[in-house]
């Protein structure tokens, strides 16, 4: 390609993988474009310090090492949504914007989920089978029809919605369950918003997973939700392999607790001879593909021109619209707000995955105060800690085109999901406390909700009132040697690492209870990283305390935050809460 001679040389682009003829023609317009395939990494290591943009798809390696060699990259866009082959830390640290098309296959995705949907419903991969080996089997082949049935959605993001639309238009009833979901885009797609994935699970005769595929997802379909659906229901997953635990949905086939299942996704892709998805792909009642969800020509296209117009867009000098190294930190800020933006995108996760998905039963919060205490109530941007704590708070539940937030979009994807994030700033001296700085979220309750509405009790104050109903739902949380620390976590004082995977019990603050604790755990092969021992807060903040009466068995509970080796599946879990003082047990992945 020629170039502008003189100063005003173009920006340089590589290309190692295919892109679209459309996307590559739009990129010429103002670009210098190089495609070279086939480059082995040495070969990408020795030229990427000439390029201002790197455009890959999932076989190009996008590593630290070839990161740092890129002296004038400004932005690598991914020709896709999974973005499992760039190192985004590096990128981030570096200054360096990587992009994605979190929204190029959603119809694709969208579609194949119907796809799936009426083939599960009319029998049709038996059925094409059976006739192929020269069999006529009519009457062993009778479907039902969708026309009337229940489509339970789990996650409304932009793949729910659209196959809510697609649904609707067969004569479906709509439910979902969503926190985040957005009650009006809900609304005008005639999908009802239910409180709980319970109640989502036990309406659904035809359920659909639209989530992203992370720990606090993996395995969120298992043999527990499984058991509260309809024997005649249908299960349906276009999104990742691992959110539907592939064993409990294979002993349900078997005997009968549910009818069927259509599957694109699988843990391991190719499955492997043997396992739990290969005897699901071989299973009568199972519709299986080999994730075909995005592949179709137009969303191969849709994905390149979207890559390409967004790396056009940032090396003129405009903002990301899809940026997933997010939030986006100025080189000047980096050193100050880093810290805290993985705090709070911690905080936001741990207030999900421990007030909201540990409970399914229970309607999640979306209001929260956000108070910024100490030396960082003295900075002046604080998008994108705004950003990382929305970016927390969704990831661990909604649609994977949730995940791309960044200090442009936050403000949007929040309003879109019903969160509302008051921000708040007090200056007080926090050196007493050992660090310069904190960071407190505060959920409130939905002031529409019959808690919020509930009449104070005349011998109550109106501060009182205002106190019982946040003292609960409150995390606070500091930084020291660049390393992030929650202090505090509900009512109770506490000092640990926002890290790995934790298990958060609650129990009588009684002797013997961590012996109790332990020794489950360690009959189940699980060990124990560290350990957290969180009292009732006493001092300070009284939130915890003044709604109590005096001398009640609440004020002599504690928490253990225990830091495990390993995932900790629904049975140990449950193994750890009996009747000698163990009164809950939550499973985090941060």
């Amino acid at each position: 390609m020629a170039t502008t001679n003189g100063s005003h040389s173009r920006p340089k682009v590589l290309i190692p993988e295919k892109v679209s003829p459309d996307g590559l023609r739009l990129l010429q317009e103002s670009l210098d474009v190089e495609e070279k395939k086939g480059l082995t990494p040495d070969q990408l290591l020795d030229i990427i310090g000439e390029y201002d943009a790197l455009i890959v798809r999932s076989e190009t390696k996008v590593t630290s090492a070839l990161l740092s060699a890129g002296k004038k990259l400004k932005v690598v866009a991914r020709a896709g949504v999974g973005v499992d082959n760039v190192d985004l830390e590096a990128a981030t640290k570096l200054g360096i914007i990587v992009v994605n098309s979190p929204q190029g296959n959603i119809n694709a995705a969208a579609e194949h989920t119907v796809a799936l949907l009426m083939a599960v419903a009319r029998n049709i991969g038996g059925a094409s089978l059976s006739i192929k080996a020269g069999k006529w089997e009519r009457s062993q082949l009778v479907g039902v029809e969708v026309k009337g049935k229940t489509l339970g959605i789990l996650g409304l993001g932009k793949v729910g919605l659209t196959v809510a639309r697609a649904a609707g238009g067969l004569g479906m009833t709509l439910v979902s369950y969503d926190p985040y979901a957005n009650p009006s885009l809900a609304a005008a797609a005639n999908v009802e918003l239910v409180p709980s994935m319970d109640e989502l699970l036990e309406q659904a005769d035809f359920l659909t997973i639209h989530t992203p595929m992370i720990a606090s997802t993996k395995g969120i379909i298992g043999a527990s939700e499984l058991s509260k659906m309809k024997k005649s229901a249908r299960i349906l997953n276009v999104a990742r392999g691992g959110i539907v635990d592939e064993n409990a949905l294979l002993s349900a086939l078997e005997v009968g607790t549910i009818a069927g299942a259509g599957m694109d996704v699988f843990t391991t892709e190719p499955p492997q001879p043997g396992d739990a998805a290969s005897k699901l792909i071989e299973h009568p009642k199972v519709v299986a593909t080999p994730h075909l969800g995005a592949s179709t020509v137009e969303a191969q296209e849709n994905v390149s021109i979207d890559v390409c117009t967004q790396v056009i867009s940032i090396l003129s000098g405009q903002l990301p619209r899809s940026a997933v190294n997010a939030p986006i930190i100025l080189p000047e800020e980096y050193r100050t707000l880093q810290p805290f933006v993985t705090l709070l995108e911690k905080m936001g996760s741990l207030y999900t995955q421990h007030f909201g998905l540990s409970n399914s039963s229970q309607r999640m919060r979306t209001t929260f105060e956000l108070t910024y205490e100490g030396t960082l109530a003295s900075t002046s941007n604080t998008k994108p800690l705004f950003a990382s704590l929305v970016k927390g708070l969704v990831s661990p539940i909604t649609s994977a085109d949730s995940l791309n937030i960044n200090i442009v979009n936050a403000e949007l994807v929040a309003k879109e999901r019903g969160i509302l994030i008051s921000e708040y700033k007090s200056r007080e001296n926090l050196e007493q406390e050992g660090y310069a700085a904190s960071v407190t979220l505060r959920a409130r309750l939905d002031p529409r909700s019959p808690s919020a509405s509930r009449r104070p009790n005349p011998t109550e104050s109106t501060e009182t009132e205002r106190q019982r109903k946040i003292r609960d739902q409150v995390i606070t949380g500091f930084v020291s040697n660049n390393q992030p620390y929650i202090s505090r976590l509900g009512r109770f004082t506490c000092q640990f690492i926002p890290t790995g995977t934790m298990i958060i019990c609650r129990n009588y603050d009684e002797p013997g209870k961590i012996g109790i604790v332990g020794g489950r755990l360690g009959k189940a092969g699980v060990n124990i990283r560290f350990m957290n021992v969180a009292p009732i807060e006493q001092n300070g903040d009284k939130l915890a305390v003044d709604s109590q009466p005096s001398g009640s068995q609440k004020e002599n509970e504690a928490l253990m935050i225990l830091g495990v080796d390993r995932p900790v599946d629904d049975d140990v879990k449950k193994g750890l809460i009996g009747g000698d003082g163990v009164l809950e047990a939550n499973v985090v992945v941060l």
